[in-house]
C-alpha cells in the first residue's frame, strides 16, 4: 500500500456524513419498543437493535442510510508485538473490537476518536492511524434482530474499519471512562484470532478488514509470522 492511496484516503474520510442519511426513529424510542440507531447490534433475539439504554443524546445523532445501515466505525488496535486489542462486551460471553456509529456531520476519524476515548479511554496522542479501509463494509443483521417496527429499519452496519499503533503504555487503557461502559474486559490477542471468537454475523467483515489492513501493519514487520487467517490458508508473507 502506497503512500500515495494513504493520502487519498484520509482526504475521503474527513468528509462528513453527508449523503443517504435519514434520521433515526423518534416514535420508537419514546415507545421503547426498539432502538433502531445503535452502534451494536449483535444482541440476542428480540433485544433492541443498538446498545441497551440508548443515550438522549446519542439517540439524536444517530444515523440509518437509505438502504437501512448504519454508517460506523470499527477499529483495530495494534501493540508493538501485533497483538491487538480484543474487548468483552459487558456483562456477556462475546468479545469484539471496539466500534461505533458515525453521528451525523461528523467525519469516519472524528467518530473514531471519539469511540476510542468512551469504549477504550484512550486520547489521540495514545495511538496512531497506520491505515483505513477504502470503502465501506458491510454486514447484515439475522432476520431475527432486525426490529421491523423502527422507522426507518435498520437491517444492518456499514463500516469504515482503521487501523491504530498503540503508543501509549497498557494503564492508559481505562475501560472506565463512559457513564455507559462497552466492555468489561480485555486482552491482547494475535492478529487472526477475532476470527474465532466474533459473532458469526460479522465474521466475513472481520475477515475483510483483517485482510485489507494486514499489509499496511506489515509495514512495521509485526504481522508476517502471524497464524493464518482462517484454517487451511498460509500466513501472509
Amino acid at each position: 500500500m502506497g503512500g500515495e492511496w494513504l493520502v487519498a484516503g484520509r482526504r475521503a474520510l474527513s468528509e462528513p456524513l453527508d449523503r443517504k442519511i435519514v434520521a433515526g426513529a423518534k416514535d420508537s424510542r419514546e415507545a421503547g419498543a426498539g432502538q433502531c440507531s445503535g452502534g451494536h447490534l449483535d444482541l440476542p433475539s428480540g433485544a433492541h437493535c443498538g446498545r441497551i439504554p440508548l443515550g438522549l443524546e446519542e439517540a439524536s445523532t444517530a444515523v440509518i442510510d437509505s438502504d437501512g445501515y448504519r454508517p460506523n466505525v470499527g477499529i483495530i488496535l495494534s501493540n508493538p508485538d501485533g497483538r491487538v486489542f480484543w474487548g468483552r462486551r459487558i456483562g456477556q460471553d462475546a468479545w469484539q473490537f471496539p466500534q461505533g456509529g458515525i453521528r451525523r456531520h461528523e467525519t469516519p476519524e472524528e467518530a473514531l476518536f471519539r469511540e476510542l476515548q468512551e469504549e477504550v479511554g484512550l486520547e489521540p496522542a495514545h495511538v496512531e492511524i497506520v491505515g483505513a479501509t477504502r470503502g465501506w463494509l458491510r454486514y447484515r443483521l439475522p432476520k431475527r434482530f432486525i426490529r421491523r417496527n423502527c422507522s426507518p429499519v435498520c437491517i444492518g452496519q456499514k463500516q469504515r474499519w482503521f487501523i491504530l499503533r498503540f503508543l501509549g503504555a497498557e494503564e492508559d487503557v481505562r475501560l472506565d471512562r463512559s457513564g455507559r461502559p462497552e466492555f468489561d474486559n480485555w486482552r491482547w490477542v494475535s492478529y487472526w484470532h477475532p476470527l474465532r471468537e466474533v459473532v458469526f454475523f460479522k465474521r466475513n467483515v472481520y475477515k475483510r478488514a483483517l485482510q485489507e489492513l494486514a499489509p499496511m501493519l506489515s509495514c512495521g514487520k509485526v504481522v508476517a509470522t502471524l497464524e493464518p487467517l482462517y484454517p487451511g490458508q498460509r500466513p501472509l508473507r
